[in-house]
Order: C-alpha cells, then structure tokens, then sequence
C-alpha cells in the first residue's frame, strides 16, 4: 500500500489550513480552492473519496469533537429550532431538490431525484462549526448551527437509504420508509444512551491519563459502528454519547481533561484541514464519464440545483422561525423580540460538505435488474457543485453579511463580569474550606506555604477582575497581555538554566524532561489565569 499520497494529503492539508488562520479568507475555502487547484498538476494522484472510510471513519470522530465542545444546555433549550432545521429542513430540502431536478433533467426517474435531494439535504457540520468560530456568531444563533448539524447527518442518511431503495428496485413503501427513518432514530438514540452511563463510568474509574485518552479516541467509532450494526442512526449514538460525556467532563481527573483537549483539538483539525482539502480534489473524478452532459446542459442543472439548495432553506427557515411564535404567546416571551436578520444568517450559513459527497459516492453503480443506476455520474456532479458553490459563495460573503447586519455579537463585558463573580463565589467557598483544614492539625502547614494557597486563591479571584482593567498606558498592552508576557520571560529564564545545568551534565535529561514539565505547567496556568 502506497501511504505517501496519505501523507502528502494530510501534510497539504494543515500547511494550508495553517496558512487560512493568518488570512482574512476562511480556511475551508482556501483548502477547497488548494484541492481544485492541485488536483490538475502533472503527477497528482488521484484521491477517490471513499464512502465506506468517511462515514464509520471520518465522521465519528469529526462528530464526537463537535458535540463535547457543545452545551448540553444551550442546545436543550433551542431544541425546537435545532430539530426543525435538523430534520423538518432536512426532509423538506430532500423532496424539494428532488422535484426540481426531477422537471430540469430529462430522463431523471423521480426515485434518483429523490436520493439527490437526500444526498446535498444536509448543510455539513464541518462547514457550520468552522464558521461560527471564525465570524463569531451570537451565542443563539451558533448553537442553532451546531445543534443542526450535529443531528441532520442522520435524517439525510435515513431518507437517503429510503430513495435509494426505492431507486435500485427493492419495493420501498411510505410505511416502511417511516418505519425505517423511526428505526434509525429512535435506536441511534437508544443506543447513545445506553452506552453513554457505563462509558462515562469507566472514564471515572480509569486512572491513568494514557488509557483514557486511548478510550476517549475509540469512543466514537464504537458507538457509531455498534448502533449502524442493526441499521439505527449512528451519527445520533455518537451526539448523544458525546453530549453527555462533555457534560460530565468535570468528574473526570485534570490529567485527563489536559491531554484529551490537546489530542482532540489535534485530530480535530487534521481531519477538517484533510476533509475541506479532498472536497476540492475531486474534480477529476467527478468530471470522468460525465458524458453526454458535459458543458452547457450540466452547468444549468448544476445552477438549477445550487438554487433550488439556496432558496428552499430561506423558504423553510421564516415560516419555521415566525410561525410558532404567532402561535404562541409563551414562546414570545420566553424568546423575546427576534427582527428578521437572525433567521436570514440561518438561512444563507447553510454550506454543504464532505457527508454528501461521501454519500454520493456510496451510489451503487447499478439497480436491482443490472441495468446502470439512472444518471449516477451526474448525480456525482451535481453534489459536487453544489458542495462547492455552498462553500465558495455563502462561505465568502458570510461574514461581510454579517457585518452589513450589524448583529450583536458576543457581549465580552458581560461575559467577562459573569465569569469574575463566578470566580468570586467560588473563591469564598474555596477560603472558608481552606481555613477548615488549616485549623485540623492534621493538616499542619508551615506558616509560608498556607500563606502560599491563599495566594494563590486569591491571585485566581483577582485575575478575572483585572481583565476589566485599562491597557497600559505606554505599552498599549492589555493585563492579561503584560502578564502573559511577564510569566513567559520568568519562566524562559528558569528553562534556560535548567537546559544549562543538563548540559553541563549536572543533571540528566530524565530530571530536565521533570522539571520542564513543571514549567510548562505553570506557564499553561498562567495562560489560563490570564485568559
């Protein structure tokens, strides 16, 4: 096996997505762009995107990221327009695109329409979350993002198996199609949790950080591949799961919780950077035997679609949003005044991505009689021109959008405030149980190193207050940035000697390796008291 176009894929891939966090083009968009530019340079391989390795191998993990950096909270009381997007919006864009399609392009049997519907229905997680971070979004409006992406996964998957059926010959009905979607979704749910309590139990009683990680990084595919095993939904095992155990994230050690953040964060990225880099390269694979709908004909069902994708969440999205609020006077008051801006950011943040590109590919090639299944090469490409024209023109002109809507983004005062009197309560309760223990003599400390923890308590009640303060005068710097800077160089100068001691040979290089990470932990403290 040949694992240097792997390695060329996953080192492109974050090289340029390093280079997208130092420009004000998103990176998404840039390593599409790098795909579609690479992928016509002599000497080039071919990346085929394989189905049956993006969906049980991608996605979970992709997934499992997402939903523990989610609030179990926030989306529980945005549940109704989390689920009307995730699947009433789903559903709705399946029949939608389908019908169109069905009338642009002759020849089209409305049953393959339908599983191109199901295949560009829903708007990528990656895409979604990648965007919100980058323009930053109200609050609301982000965990309405999230929270559809996290869930419509699985109701594009459901129909999509539904059409298919019914495209390849095996006599689906409406009955079993509903039967199928409730099967999927009920027992990917039941599935989440039934494995979510004695997961999270042996995270608890798992001491050793190593095994923990271990654990936390198979969590995903054993949750996905156990409930895909009786045909349930194994993207909701994996949200469901993911959502409790970030929840409860808290019980587990801080060993844990330091390592996990930073393996996870870097999964996280390479497998997005490798995501957006493969949707661009592949154009040569989708151009290949698209015959006689090359040129004209193909470019006009490709707009037809992309505008069909655009139009119909606009269509969905106001009626969804305005229509329980006529209805209900309860949900006005608890929702307040909502203008139209926040349902129109929905609406045009709706970027397709590598799920349906993934699920494009896994079309047969033929129906049940042998014959070629209808139109699969321009389904092919018509994903993925829709995937591309999400991304490019809804991904480009977001956050300009965004900034001519003058939305209220995140009030970092108030933030900032709540946090400080959080800290202080806890501060308070942290003293009255230090003074506690001290006063047991059992717990006899000398005299400077009591002294030492209240310090500390009371350094951490006062950092949070001091990021409130003004920036200094000569430096232009905030606190935080002067005494991130000022702990960086106290801390470099005791690296420094260390590094010259092991040098020296006065000590060796177990004893530096100990003695670094003690500094590296106390500049991430630093970081994080700061920060």
């Amino acid at each position: 096996m040949d694992v240097m176009p792997l390695l060329l894929l996953v080192a492109g891939s974050a090289a340029v997505a390093a280079a997208g966090r130092r420009s004000p083009v998103p990176a998404p968009l840039l390593l599409v762009a790098a795909g579609l530019a690479v992928s016509y340079l002599p000497g080039v391989p071919e990346y085929t995107l394989d189905p049956h390795i993006v969906l049980p191998l991608v996605l979970p993990p992709l997934l499992h990221s997402a939903a523990t950096d989610s609030s179990y909270l926030d989306l529980r009381a945005q549940l109704r327009p989390v689920m009307l997007l995730s699947v009433g919006y789903v559903l709705f864009a399946t029949f939608a695109v389908g019908w169109v399609a069905y009338l642009v392009v002759p020849d089209l049997p409305l049953t393959a329409a339908l599983v191109l519907g199901a295949v560009v229905a829903p708007p990528d997680a990656v895409a979604a979350t990648a965007v919100a971070r980058r323009v930053g979004l109200p609050s609301r409006i982000t965990t309405i993002l999230q929270g559809e992406s996290l869930v419509n996964d699985a109701t594009a998957i459901t129909a999509y198996r539904v059409a298919l059926a019914a495209a390849v010959g095996e006599g689906a009905t409406w009955a079993g199609g509903i039967g199928e979607f409730l099967l999927a979704a009920v027992g990917g749910i039941g599935f989440g949790v039934v494995l979510m309590v004695p997961i999270h139990w042996l995270r608890t009683h798992v001491k050793e950080a190593l095994l923990q990680n271990t654990l936390s990084l198979l969590i995903p595919f054993v949750a996905y591949a156990a409930a895909e095993q009786v045909h349930a939904s194994g993207v909701l095992a994996v949200v469901v799961v993911a959502l409790y155990l970030g929840h409860r994230a808290w019980e587990v050690d801080f060993a844990t919780r330091l390592q996990e953040e930073a393996v996870w964060k870097m999964v996280a990225f390479v497998l997005e950077s490798a995501v957006f880099a493969l949707i661009g390269l592949q154009l040569p694979v989708v151009l290949k035997g698209l015959g006689e709908y090359e040129g004209g004909r193909a470019a006009w069902y490709a707009v037809a679609v992309f505008l069909v994708v655009v139009v119909s969440r606009f269509v969905w999205v106001y009626p969804a949003t305005f229509l329980p609020r006529m209805m209900s006077a309860r949900i006005r008051e608890r929702e307040g005044g909502l203008t139209w801006k926040a349902p129109f950011v929905i609406s045009w943040a709706g970027m397709r991505g590598v799920v349906s590109l993934a699920i494009a590919f896994s079309i047969p090639l033929t129906v049940h009689g042998g014959e070629e299944f209808p139109e699969r090469n321009l389904i092919l490409f018509l994903t993925f021109t829709t995937v591309i024209g999400t991304l490019v023109v809804q991904g480009v002109t977001l956050p300009p959008l965004i900034h001519l809507l003058k939305l209220p983004g995140r009030d970092a005062q108030a933030e900032t405030l709540a946090e400080a009197n959080a800290q202080a309560q806890a501060s308070r309760a942290a003293e009255r149980r230090l003074e506690e223990l001290l006063a047991d003599e059992r717990n006899a400390l000398p005299a400077p190193l009591a002294d030492r923890l209240r310090a500390v308590l009371e350094r951490r009640r006062n950092s949070v207050w001091e990021r409130l303060g003004q920036a200094n005068p000569v430096t232009g710097e905030s606190v935080d940035d002067t005494y991130r800077r000022l702990s960086r160089e106290v801390i470099g100068a005791e690296r420094a000697v260390f590094v010259k001691l092991r040098d020296g040979r006065y000590i060796d290089d177990e004893m530096l390796r100990t003695l670094l990470r003690r500094l590296d932990l106390e500049e991430a403290a630093a970081y994080r008291e700061a920060g």
